[in-house]
């Protein structure tokens, strides 16, 4: 119990919950507990919903286009299959990430954030910055991997030895893949293919590999804290553990994994683009005690310099721009100073009427 006492006081001396998780508490420490309000209860936990599921080889361009526009305003959420990334990588994704977290805490901290800003590259837990957070039941290693002049592959784990270029190889995919869905998302709207690539620019890449250890008490923790993805469109690869929630209607769904299927999300600066007619949507991942679950995202973001406002051709007089322009870079340090409290960032964009 004495050392339970002293990671409830000072959580930040035992910064890994893989860690923490194998030391074989049976309670959780106070700075992972979650307000009243933010616990999954049973029912949520359990509750399985089939967002949409879209297969990207079976249709025509046109008939995608609408299914994907369908998907997008009902849910903000879907799952594709066949979408061309070879299913290999993904078996070598998933082989690269438990390996990693099958290492040592002393040679994982070899990769530990060096950076304290804002989505710093290597080893972590916390996702934000400010000092007084609710801490989420998650380890997670982040690779940042587009721009090419971005990636460094010396900053990410050797071992095992094919991990730097499986990496690679995946973000290469994975762009491919997200510059195909945002066209589709484009069509759509009614709008050219490449419209919502041109406003988002040079995209930013980066991939994070989650760890959800078991949890000793799964009802008064989360994996991830609720948030919409602050960027364009967010690339989720599961293994068969559940775990993710879609807040809809009111009540929070947990999505069934789908073997090799990706999971696609919108964020808040596609909701900008799209001038409100497709919107990002709060998700966040619960734990459970007996298995830990891992899952790789994929998020294609602006860069930090650009400027995101709603697509001129979507504009006019009966619809006028619903958000102001703003700077990607400073939604972004919004987002990790301050917390995602919900959508309350991109609510903020809001012309008000």
């Amino acid at each position: 119990m004495a050392d339970l006492e002293r990671i409830t006081s000072q959580p930040e001396a035992y910064e890994r919950v893989q860690d923490l998780a194998e030391k074989g508490f049976s309670e959780i420490p106070s700075a992972y507990i979650r307000p009243l309000e933010e616990r999954p209860t049973i029912s949520e936990s359990i509750a399985l919903q089939d967002i949409p599921v879209i297969d990207l080889s079976s249709e025509t361009s046109p008939d995608l286009s609408a299914k994907v526009g369908l998907a997008c305003r009902e849910w903000g959420f879907f799952q594709v299959l066949n979408h061309g990334v070879p299913l290999e990588l993904l078996e070598r994704m998933r082989h690269i990430g438990a390996q990693f977290f099958a290492m040592s805490l002393e040679d994982k901290l070899v990769y530990a954030c060096k950076d304290t800003g804002s989505a710093p590259e290597g080893y972590g837990s916390r996702m934000l910055v400010k000092e007084e957070q609710v801490l989420d039941w998650r380890d997670y290693i982040d690779h940042h991997t587009l721009p090419i002049t971005r990636r460094n592959p010396e900053r990410w784990p050797a071992h095992p030895p094919e991990y730097r270029k499986t990496v690679e190889e995946y973000s290469n995919e994975t762009n491919k893949l997200a510059r195909r869905l945002l066209q589709l998302i484009s069509e759509s709207l009614g709008l050219e293919p490449s419209v919502i690539e041109d406003a988002i620019g040079e995209p930013s890449q980066n991939i994070t590999i989650n760890y959800y250890p078991p949890c000793p008490q799964p009802h008064l923790t989360l994996g991830l804290q609720a948030h919409s993805d602050m960027g364009a469109i967010t690339l989720l690869l599961q293994d068969d553990v559940a775990g993710l929630q879609v807040y809809k209607d009111h009540e929070w769904f947990t999505v069934q994994p789908l073997p090799d299927a990706f999971v696609v999300n919108l964020g808040d600066m596609l909701q900008i683009v799209s001038n409100d007619k497709y919107k990002s949507v709060e998700h966040r991942a619960v734990v459970n005690r007996d298995r830990p679950r891992m899952s790789v995202a994929t998020f294609y973001d602006p860069s930090k310099s650009r400027y995101i406002s709603p697509a001129s051709a979507l504009l006019e007089n009966n619809h006028p721009a619903l958000f102001r322009s703003v700077l990607f870079g400073e939604h972004v340090s919004a987002w990790y100073y301050t917390g995602p409290d919900g959508k309350k960032n991109i609510e903020s964009l809001v012309i008000e009427g």
